[in-house]
C-alpha cells in the first residue's frame, strides 16, 4: 500500500483525521459558491470535492493536500457550462452532458500530461505570467459576484458584470445587500483565534442563512432552492462530432489550468511540510479525479491552496486527510443535503468575493514600484488579457513576452562574451607568447574569441561585429570556450568564414569540442578551410597566422 500510494503511512493518524475533517468543513461552503457561480448548481461542486478530493488524494503525488473546485477552475467551467448550455436552449440537459465530458477530456489530458512528464516543464512558466494570471482570475470572481451580491443573477461575463454594474446598484435588494455584508464582515474581520476553531466561509454560511431564516426568509431574496441528496448517477460521456474541436480545445484549457493550479499548490504544500512532491504522479492524481468528477456531474478541481494550508496546520500530513475530506462532505451530502437550500446566494457572493481577493497577488503589487519594468508590463498584460479576452491566451501571451525578453538577455550575454582582439591587454585571455605574436602583428590579425553557447539570437550580432573590423589580415576563430551551437549560430559562422575569405583574407580556426566540430561537419564549414588552419591549440593557430601574414606581406611586397 505505501508504494500504490503517495507518502501513505499511520504514524499520523490523529493529526490526519482532524485535518480532513477541518479540511471538509472549510471545502463545504466553498464548494457549494463554487457550484452556484459556475452554473451547474450547488451540488455540483459538492460532487467535484468528494471525487476530485479524494481520488487526488489517493493517486496523487503531494501527500498533505486537499484538491477540489477552486476558483481558476470555476471560472473556465462556468464559461464552458455557459458555452455548452447556450448550443441547445431547448435542451439544456445535453449541454451539461457536453460539458461535463470536456470535464472527464481534461481529466484525461492531465493523467496523459503525468504520463509524459509534463509536469516539470510548469515550473518555467515566470511569476509575473502567474501573478498576472491568478490577479486576473480573482478579480474575475469578484466581478461576477457583484450582481448576487446585490440580489441579482450573476451577469455570466466580467465585461457584462462592469457595464451592468449600474442597473445592479439600481435594482439592488436591499435585503440581500444586508445578507452579503454580514457575510464579508465576518469572512474579512473574523479574529484569528476564533478562525483558528471555525473557519471564517462556515461560520458566514450559518450566520447569514440564520439572519435569513429570521429576518427575511418573506423576502424575494434568490436562494439555493432543493438540493439533491444522495449519491449521483454517473453518466456516460457525450459527443458531438461537430464540436470535437471545441470540446479538445475546452478540456485542453481546463488540463493547462488545472495543472498549473495544482502543481502551484503543491510548492505551497513542499513548503509549510518540508517535503517534496512528485509532480508526474500529482499529476495523474489530479486526471483520475477530474475523470470521475465529470463522469458523476461534478466540477473540476485542483489542489486547493487554502484547503491545504488549513489541513496542514490542523495536523494532516497525509493522503489520508485528503481522502478523508471527501467522505466528510459525501456524509454531509447524504444526511444533511436538506438543509442547504436555505443558504442565500448572497452569502455565497461575499465568501467568494474573499476568495477572489485571497487569489489576487497582493505580494507582487507592493513591490510594483521596485519590480523590473519589462516584468511589470508582462503581469499587466497577462492580467487584462485573463480578465477580458481568454485564460489560456493570456498565459500564451505572457510566456511569449517572457521568452523573447529572456533571449534578449540571453543574445545579449552571448555578444558580450565575445572578444576581439588585434592588440594584447591586460584583459585578453592571451598567455606572452600568444600576446607577442599579436603585438608583433601590428593590428593585421585579428583574434576572435567565442565563449559559452552560442543561439541564434547571437548570430546576427556576431557577424555585425566581426564586419565592424576593417585593417586585418588573418583572422583566427578561437572557438574552443564554445560549448554548443544551433544551425542558426552555426550558419553565421560560415558567413563569416566566407565573407573573411571573399576579402582575400585568410581564416584559422581554432578549439572546436569534438560535439561542436561534428555539427560543423555535418554542416559542411570546415571543408571551407585548409586542414593546416585547423587547430587544437590556439598559440599554434597564431603562429600559422603570423607565417600567412608574412606570406602575404611578400605577396603584397612582389
Amino acid at each position: 500500500m505505501k508504494s500504490f500510494v503517495h507518502g501513505l503511512h499511520y504514524q499520523n493518524i490523529r493529526g490526519d483525521i482532524y485535518g480532513g475533517l477541518t479540511a471538509g468543513i472549510v471545502a463545504l461552503p466553498l464548494a457549494l459558491a463554487f457550484g452556484v457561480s459556475s452554473g451547474a448548481g450547488p451540488i455540483a461542486g459538492i460532487y467535484g470535492a468528494i471525487f476530485v478530493g479524494f481520488f487526488a488524494a489517493m493517486f496523487g503525488g503531494t501527500p498533505a493536500q486537499v484538491s477540489g473546485p477552486t476558483g481558476p477552475m470555476t471560472v473556465v467551467m462556468a464559461a464552458v457550462f455557459t458555452h455548452y448550455t447556450s448550443l441547445y436552449p431547448n435542451d439544456p440537459a445535453t449541454g451539461a452532458a457536453l460539458a461535463f465530458t470536456v470535464v472527464m477530456m481534461g481529466g484525461v489530458l492531465q493523467i496523459l500530461f503525468g504520463i509524459f512528464k509534463v509536469g516539470k516543464y510548469i515550473n518555467l512558466v515566470p511569476h509575473p505570467v502567474t501573478s498576472g494570471f491568478m490577479s486576473g482570475i480573482g478579480v474575475i470572481i469578484i466581478l461576477l459576484q457583484l450582481g448576487p451580491l446585490l440580489g441579482h443573477a450573476s451577469a455570466g461575463t466580467p465585461l457584462k458584470s462592469i457595464t451592468q454594474f449600474p442597473d445592479f446598484i439600481n435594482g439592488a435588494l436591499s435585503q440581500a445587500l444586508y445578507l452579503g455584508v454580514i457575510a464579508l464582515l465576518v469572512v474579512y474581520l473574523l479574529p484569528k483565534k476564533i478562525n483558528k476553531y471555525i473557519p471564517s466561509p462556515l461560520l458566514a454560511l450559518v450566520v447569514g442563512t440564520l439572519a435569513y431564516l429570521i429576518f427575511f426568509k418573506d423576502s424575494p431574496v434568490r436562494i439555493l432552492g432543493d438540493i439533491p441528496s444522495g449519491l449521483p448517477k454517473p453518466q456516460l460521456p457525450a459527443f458531438e462530432w461537430s464540436l470535437i474541436i471545441d470540446m479538445f480545445k475546452s478540456a485542453m484549457v481546463l488540463a493547462l489550468l488545472g495543472t498549473i493550479d495544482s502543481l502551484l499548490t503543491s510548492l505551497v504544500a513542499d513548503n509549510i511540510t518540508r517535503t517534496q512532491h512528485d509532480s508526474d504522479k500529482e499529476l495523474i492524481g489530479q486526471g483520475i479525479g477530474n475523470t470521475f468528477a465529470g463522469l458523476f456531474g461534478g466540477l473540476p478541481g485542483a489542489g486547493a491552496t487554502m484547503r491545504t494550508v488549513v489541513n496542514v496546520r490542523a495536523g494532516g500530513a497525509t493522503p489520508i486527510s485528503g481522502m478523508l475530506h471527501a467522505l466528510v462532505l459525501l456524509a454531509i451530502v447524504l444526511g444533511a443535503g436538506g438543509l442547504a437550500k436555505y443558504i442565500p446566494e448572497a452569502v455565497l457572493a461575499g465568501i467568494l468575493i474573499k476568495v477572489g481577493t485571497d487569489i489576487i497577488d497582493w505580494g507582487y503589487l507592493k513591490k510594483l514600484h521596485r519590480a523590473p519594468i519589462t516584468g511589470v508590463v508582462i503581469m499587466f498584460t497577462v492580467f487584462f488579457i485573463t480578465v477580458f479576452i481568454d485564460l489560456i491566451t493570456a498565459v500564451g501571451v505572457g510566456m511569449v513576452m517572457a521568452s523573447f525578453l529572456f533571449l534578449k538577455r540571453m543574445t545579449d550575454m552571448q555578444i558580450d562574451s565575445i572578444t576581439a582582439i588585434t592588440e594584447p591587454n591586460e584583459e585578453a585571455p592571451l598567455n606572452y607568447d600568444e600576446s607577442k605574436i599579436i603585438k608583433q602583428a601590428k593590428g593585421r590579425i585579428l583574434l576572435f574569441h567565442l565563449k559559452g553557447p552560442l543561439s541564434f539570437g547571437a548570430a546576427k550580432g556576431m557577424v555585425k561585429m566581426l564586419a565592424a573590423f576593417k585593417e586585418y589580415d588573418v583572422l583566427v576563430l578561437d572557438l574552443s570556450d564554445i560549448t554548443t551551437v544551433d544551425f542558426t549560430s552555426s550558419h553565421a559562422l560560415n558567413d563569416m568564414i566566407s565573407d573573411t575569405q571573399y576579402a582575400q583574407r585568410h581564416v584559422c580556426l581554432v578549439g572546436a569540442q569534438p560535439t561542436v566540430k561534428q555539427f560543423f561537419d555535418k554542416q559542411g564549414i570546415l571543408c571551407q578551410l585548409d586542414v593546416e588552419n585547423i587547430f587544437d591549440n590556439r598559440l599554434n593557430a597564431l603562429k600559422q597566422a603570423a607565417k600567412l601574414l608574412k606570406e602575404t606581406v611578400i605577396n603584397d611586397d612582389r
